[in-house]
């Protein structure tokens, strides 16, 4: 499982520190939870690697998406989420399982393929991706909030399990999200349960981070050193070098995903009589059987990511508040696409965590929701009796939810 204990501190749990303390291109006036640097790095810097743009010069491309990790995670501040969306494409074969996908650039010269991803950049014509009409499965999915996420890949494996082990019982047995064992890139031949991406296929921050870098940017990396086209490339790979510290780009990024608090409430909304009562009914009709509201994380000195890291006193020992289980679940909503997980996952995505939400204009996966009555209606198969008994409430308890989901 890629878990183990090394030197464990026992200790009480605490809460985790909570704030929006990232403001972009600020990293001077950043605050980090804690999080102690590698020598001679801050997190001033791990914020400014991380917010830097790159040219072609630089590595950028041949296919892309954005420049920078900010690019697509910058609202409120750098690290949270963006209006941005991806696009994943495939088909079925003839047995009905998902296949990724065969992209087409260079006027059919070339391919891509071995990803269902398709970068919507390209540094110039030729490097394009098309996509034939053959693949047939097409769908949006939205940047994702990384503030915190430390503490998400702090959890210890047996947590999420336990979790998912927990929710039939909760449900009826209508609920049971789904645990999958996700590649760490880190160490090689090692899984640990998935966590990160839509479809939990990244279970630790630095494997997420070197596929991201990639896939997103076109800039290979230590984790993955091969671009996936040479199609304009003028670049030696891997592009991502050690600087002056011995830190590629990946480190500082995951450094500085380590080092950023857990979104917080808003304490005034949340203590007013309507949210009280929202947060109540938000319990009663069910939502918080996959919108978990505490976890705690691993105890300080946890080894995890296959023993390449160990949790530090700044994550571990933490009680955060997600309003999500980062399980998989079919709640109707599914997209088509497989990735670590085997078949039956193509329509199930992680639950999305809640924390952070009154700060996103649109919702769902797909971002397709423009209201929170909305994105709740779209909820069905696992999820069918919650919205039910949403519909089913007055319009005072409905108003009252709403209000207490605005104060997340």
């Amino acid at each position: 499982m890629g878990t183990g204990l090394a030197t464990v501190i026992a200790k009480s749990p605490t809460e985790a520190p909570a704030g929006f303390n990232t403001p972009s291109f600020n990293g001077a006036q950043s605050v980090s939870n804690g999080i102690v640097e590698p020598s001679g790095d801050t997190f001033a810097k791990d914020q400014e690697v991380y917010e830097e743009n790159h040219s072609v010069q630089t590595g950028l491309g041949p296919v892309y998406n954005a420049t920078a990790c900010v690019s697509c995670h910058e609202n409120p501040n750098s690290g949270g989420a963006s209006q941005f969306t991806e696009l994943r494409v495939g088909h079925k074969d003839e047995n009905g399982n998902f296949v990724n996908p065969t992209i087409f650039i260079n006027d059919g010269m070339n391919t891509i393929i071995g990803r269902s991803i398709v970068n919507d950049r390209a540094i110039g014509p030729e490097a394009q991706e098309h996509i034939p009409a053959t693949e047939n499965i097409h769908a949006l999915r939205a940047a994702l909030n990384t503030l915190g996420d430390g503490f998400v890949e702090a959890i210890d494996d047996r947590t999420l399990i336990a979790i998912a082990e927990q929710q039939p019982e909760f449900s009826e047995g209508r609920v049971h999200g789904e645990v999958v064992q996700a590649p760490i890139f880190e160490a090689p031949g090692q899984t640990r349960v998935g966590r990160f991406g839509w479809k939990d296929q990244h279970s630790s921050l630095l494997s997420f981070i070197g596929d991201a870098y990639l896939n997103e940017m076109g800039i290979t990396n230590r984790l993955r050193p091969t671009d996936v086209t040479t199609v304009l490339k003028t670049t030696k790979d891997p592009e991502d070098q050690p600087d002056d510290l011995g830190l590629a780009d990946i480190d500082h990024f995951a450094q500085f995903i380590r080092g950023t608090m857990v979104p917080p409430r808003d304490t005034t909304l949340a203590a007013t009589p309507a949210a009280l009562k929202g947060g109540e009914l938000f319990r009663r009709v069910g939502c918080s059987v996959c919108h978990v509201e505490s976890i705690t994380t691993a105890p300080v000195g946890t080894v995890i990511d296959g023993g390449m890291f160990t949790v530090p006193e700044a994550l571990g020992d933490k009680i955060i508040h997600p309003f999500g289980d980062f399980l998989l679940h079919d709640i109707g909503t599914g997209d088509g696409i497989v990735q670590v997980g085997p078949q039956d996952t193509a329509n199930k995505l992680r639950t999305a965590p809640l924390w952070g939400l009154r700060t996103k204009p649109r919702f769902m996966h797909d971002l397709r929701s423009l209201s929170l009555e909305d994105a709740i209606s779209r909820h069905d198969g696992e999820a069918r009796e919650p919205a039910r008994r949403f519909r089913e409430l007055s319009p005072e308890e409905r108003r009252a939810l709403i209000t207490f989901l605005n104060s997340l």
